[in-house]
């Protein structure tokens, strides 16, 4: 095995960021409970409004942060306690929103992957004022989607839009939605925290507790000031270095006979699902893996199963195809030379597989 392996699952999850470390390390020295009376929980009550108010400055949000475990946490208040009707949720939405929305309609995406407005705008005729699900970026095809078209035709509607950016957040600006879902260890912040920004409170069903009454349990304020920490670090746009690495593994890849997979559009630049030939993508892995490269096939909750991905053939990816994808992801920590390898080592391993064929 090398000496030093080559991490390349960002979309799975980040190293945690020294400045993220460095702020956790702060939050247990300093530790009390936030919700105590006493001078100690004061302190600690602060030292959370204060890491509130940065991540709303970063995010230029104006509206309620709720602090949550997690993506997922967040997605089952946001979808089981907004106030509206029928949930529905994206056929390309993570396994989590779809836990978090059990017997949601389905949103269909159209052939270039885009979500089918067309669709939506005859299903929002019915003026139940539905709750709507929908992911900023893709998290197995790296696809950027519209939300703004989306928030305008459901809140002309009357209803609420949920934008999952999980992917997106600390890459890009938030999109214009109701709720949105952010996850900090995706970039680089401590895993176990996230959040739900919500334009206003009045949209969800309180329940007493922590969070402005509208979560339960003792604030995680270590990790609360490390996803501050982590975000004020990022960094949004890849470096021209890097640019041009991904375009020489890109290059090397189609030599090779290999492709990127997931349709047309805007895509993120830090997600990239690469097709080789006469490989699946459970061979790859074990291959990646020996070579001391970590990469995955498609969405960490769903890949351990490496079953068919839903998503893909959401897509429209053909099933073949989406048998031999694997996912590779960057991140805050990636550099152009770990770029450089990856595509060395994939280009070897399809070589030598179309040696055996």
């Amino acid at each position: 095995m090398p000496a030093e392996r080559i991490y390349l699952d960002h979309a799975a999850t980040s190293p945690m960021r020294p400045e993220a470390r460095e702020a956790m390390i702060e939050g247990m020295l300093h530790w009390a409970n936030p919700s105590s009376p006493h001078a100690d929980g004061r302190a600690a009550r602060r030292q959370i409004e204060d890491a509130r108010r940065r991540i709303g400055r970063h995010f230029n949000w104006v509206g309620s942060i709720l602090f949550t475990s997690g993506a997922s946490e967040a997605l089952l208040l946001a979808l089981g306690r907004a106030k509206g009707g029928q949930r529905i949720v994206s056929a390309v939405e993570h396994d989590a929103v779809l836990r978090a929305a059990p017997g949601a309609e389905m949103l269909p995406v159209t052939p270039d992957g885009d979500f089918d407005l067309a669709w939506l705008e005859r299903r929002l005729a019915a003026g139940d004022r539905p709750v709507v699900a929908v992911q900023h970026v893709n998290p197995e095809t790296g696809r950027k989607q519209l939300i703004g078209d989306v928030t305008h035709l459901v809140r002309g509607a009357g209803g609420i839009v949920v934008a999952d950016c999980a992917q997106s957040a600390g890459r890009f600006p938030l999109p214009i939605a109701d709720m949105i879902v952010v996850s900090a260890h995706k970039f680089g912040g401590p895993p176990g925290v996230g959040a739900l920004l919500v334009h206003d409170l009045a949209m969800l069903e309180p329940t007493g507790g922590q969070e402005f009454g509208y979560r339960g349990g003792t604030e995680n304020l270590p990790a609360i000031l490390g996803f501050a920490a982590a975000l004020e670090a990022c960094e949004p746009l890849l470096s021209e270095d890097m640019i041009a690495a991904l375009k020489r593994m890109r290059r090397a890849i189609s030599d090779a006979g290999g492709r990127q997979v997931g349709g047309y559009g805007e895509f993120s630049g830090h997600i990239h699902p690469l097709a080789m030939p006469g490989l699946s993508a459970a061979a790859q892995l074990v291959r990646f893996d020996m070579a001391g490269i970590s990469v995955s096939a498609g969405s960490a909750c769903a890949s351990g199963t490496l079953k068919p991905s839903r998503v893909l053939a959401a897509f429209g990816i053909n099933p073949d195809v989406a048998e031999r994808t694997i996912r590779m992801s960057t991140g805050w920590s990636t550099t152009p030379a770990e770029i450089d390898a990856f595509a060395d080592a994939w280009v070897k391993i399809a070589t030598e597989a179309a040696a055996r064929a």
